[in-house]
């Protein structure tokens, strides 16, 4: 069974969190939260985890996180984690569950209001002295378990980036079992954050060779080897499965070098809480527009990456992405997912906001954004 070391411990393999009990063991832990959702629970995942546990009791099981985590729930669950005891935690379930465990980590912690830690406005140098965190992802798309990152939408309306390396788990442990059966929506959602990830962090100006290879790696597998396609064609596919999530815990070690404007406009749409879009959806549908909006700009990192995804050179990206998301049933415009023109300009103005704003591979200005979503509006 795989054991890497890079950001942080990673134990990928089927089978992966039978290693649970043993590595918390190792933290010290005797008492985790543990943060999951409905749908983790639903599907009997969440046994799979309290079994895994072995005699370790948790001191307190969170299932009701939300998609895109609120201020207000990170509020709650660090009450909690104080009120039970809890001397660890154990992050099971996709982006939105671990990126809450990560915000309760930092209030229950460290106190005070959570946008005193955005990084945004300098915050990050105040996050220290987090509590051991274990992350299990049950989806292979946001690579949280890895993440020097978080997202949070706070009550002041802004969906804002909190980063720290303290906020990277201890521990990952990867399991592609976690994933088998997973819907082909969510798995074709899933999947397309993972690929704009890795083509993201590439595009991004910062200088990090190995960063960009472990993103070219993530793509050769999601893409040129097709695991994301044989996911969604097949949930029980297990060697697909094990790439895609390989792929996606490259992805997340290639953007410690930065995202972009996709990514801006992504977590500007994705503060709208009412319309509860998906994060990965809307990589999806902005990420072919944005690939031609920049056309010309970085044609070597281009080149490579049209290799890694298996294109001619000189190949229209833009239009490969798009293929890729109509063969695996992406919709093609943000009409489609519920998004509206007069949603633009509060869009438009959060993506300028946005930490990912400042890794365009070239620098975006309002008229850029405003071009790239009434392109993806449709």
């Amino acid at each position: 069974m795989p054991v890497m070391r890079f950001l942080n411990t990673c134990i990928f393999d089927h089978g992966a969190v039978g290693k649970l009990a043993k590595t918390l063991g190792g933290y010290g832990v005797s008492k985790p939260f543990i943060v999951t959702d409905p749908g983790i629970k639903a599907v009997g995942l969440l046994d799979t985890i309290l079994e895994a546990l072995g005699d370790i009791k948790p001191a307190y099981v969170f299932t009701d996180t939300v998609a895109n985590p609120t201020e207000d729930q990170a509020i709650l669950t660090a009450k909690l984690y104080t009120e039970h005891g809890a001397d660890g935690i154990v992050a099971l379930g996709g982006g939105s569950s671990m990126d809450l465990a990560k915000a309760m980590s930092v209030l229950a912690s460290l106190g005070g209001e959570l946008s005193d830690y955005a990084a945004i406005s300098g915050g990050s140098g105040k996050i220290k002295n987090l509590p051991p965190m274990i992350a299990i992802p049950t989806t292979a798309g946001t690579g949280s378990e890895v993440s020097v990152g978080f997202i949070n939408t706070l009550n002041n309306g802004r969906k804002e980036t909190f980063a720290s390396p303290l906020l990277i788990p201890n521990t990952a442990i990867c399991d592609p079992d976690l994933t088998l059966g997973l819907p082909a929506s969510l798995t074709a959602a899933t999947g397309m954050d993972a690929v704009t990830h890795c083509i993201e962090a590439v595009l991004t100006p910062a200088v990090n060779p190995p960063a960009e290879g472990c993103g070219l790696d993530g793509l050769h597998r999601a893409v040129r080897n097709g695991a994301l396609k044989r996911a969604v064609a097949d949930g029980s596919d297990k060697d697909a499965r094990w790439n895609m999530m390989m792929a996606s815990y490259e992805g997340a070690l290639a953007f410690t070098k930065g995202l972009g404007g996709v990514h801006a406009l992504s977590h500007a749409a994705g503060r709208l809480k009412e319309k509860k879009l998906h994060h990965g959806t809307l990589n999806a549908i902005f990420l072919p527009h944005l690939l031609r909006h920049i056309d010309g700009v970085a044609p070597e990192k281009f080149e490579r990456l049209r290799f890694a995804m298996g294109l001619k050179a000189g190949a229209d990206m833009g239009d490969a992405i798009a293929d890729l998301n109509g063969a695996i049933g992406i919709p093609s415009t943000l009409k489609a997912i519920g998004v509206e023109a007069s949603d633009g300009p509060g869009i438009v103005e959060y993506a300028l906001a946005d930490l990912a704003h400042s890794g365009n591979a070239r620098p975006f200005e309002q008229g850029d954004y405003e071009q790239l979503f009434e392109i993806a509006l449709g």
